[in-house]
C-alpha cells in the first residue's frame, strides 16, 4: 500500500509520518513536494502532515490549499482515495473545503504540547476499524490553533452521520471541559468527510506508534488503514 507524504514549506512532521509508514509498518512511501502534481492512481494513501505550512501566515492552511500538490489531492479525494490530515494537515483540509468547519486559536491563546486522552467515537472507517467504540487512547498534541468550530447544523450532521472520529476526554472517557485542551466545540478532536475516506485530526498518531516512544496508541490508526486496504485487495475492490 503506497503512501504519499505531502511536504509543504514549514512542514515538520513529514519525516515522522514517512518513518511510521515505511519503517514501522514496512510499506512503500514517497515524499511529494508542494510544487509537484501527481496522479491519484500512483498512491493508495495521502498524508498531509503537521507543521507550520507557509509559516501559518494569513490563516493556518490558507496558503497551502493553493499549492500545486493540492490540486492532485482534490482529484484523489474525488476518486475516493484515503487522505489523512494531521494537525496542520487537518487545518489544510478545512481550508480546502474537503472537511467542514474552521479552526481557531486555542481558547486560552496558548500553544499546547502534551498528551491528551481521546475517546474513539466511530469505528466503521478505514482509519479506526481496529479500535473499539468508546475506547480511550492517549496521543500527543502540539498546536496553537486547534479550536475546532462549525455551525450547529454541521455539528448535528457530523453526529448523525457518524463522522466524528475522536473526542477529547479524560482518562475515564468523560467529555469534560478540563479534558478539552483548546476549546474545540463539543470536545471534537477529529472528523471525517461524508465518504469517510478523509480524516482530519489534531492529535499526532505518528508520535505514538512505537514502543521506544512509550506509547503505541497511534499505531493502531495506521494499522487500521492497512487492514482496510488489504481487505479491499482480497475482495478485488482496491483503487
Amino acid at each position: 500500500m503506497k503512501c504519499a507524504v505531502i511536504v509543504f514549506p514549514g512542514s515538520n512532521c513529514d519525516i515522522d509520518c514517512y518513518h511510521v509508514w515505511r519503517n514501522v509498518l514496512g510499506q512503500p512511501a514517497e515524499y511529494v513536494f508542494h510544487k509537484d502534481r501527481f496522479s491519484p492512481d500512483d498512491f493508495d494513501l495521502i498524508i498531509l502532515p503537521g507543521g507550520f505550512s507557509y509559516g501559518d501566515y494569513l490563516r493556518v492552511g490558507a496558503i497551502a490549499r493553493f499549492s500545486p500538490a493540492m490540486a492532485s489531492v482534490y482529484r484523489a479525494a474525488e476518486k475516493g482515495k484515503l487522505i489523512l490530515g494531521i494537525c496542520n494537515g487537518f487545518q489544510i483540509l478545512l481550508e480546502s473545503g474537503l472537511l467542514p468547519g474552521a479552526m481557531m486559536r486555542n481558547g486560552d491563546l496558548k500553544f499546547h504540547c502534551h498528551d491528551v486522552y481521546l475517546k474513539v467515537e466511530t469505528v466503521d472507517t478505514p482509519f479506526t476499524n481496529l479500535y473499539r467504540r468508546g475506547e480511550v487512547v492517549r496521543m500527543p498534541i502540539a498546536h496553537g490553533e486547534g479550536n475546532y468550530y462549525a455551525g450547529r447544523e454541521t455539528i448535528e450532521r457530523l453526529k448523525a452521520e457518524g463522522r466524528i472520529a475522536f473526542y477529547y476526554c479524560d482518562r475515564h472517557g468523560m467529555l469534560t471541559d478540563d479534558a478539552n485542551p483548546n476549546g474545540s466545540l463539543e470536545n471534537i478532536a477529529g472528523i471525517l468527510n461524508e465518504g469517510k475516506n478523509i480524516l482530519g485530526m489534531m492529535p499526532h498518531p505518528e508520535r505514538c506508534a512505537e514502543e521506544i516512544l512509550g506509547n503505541t496508541d497511534g499505531r493502531k490508526l495506521f494499522e487500521s488503514i492497512l487492514e482496510y486496504f488489504e481487505g479491499r485487495v482480497k475482495s478485488g475492490r482496491q483503487g
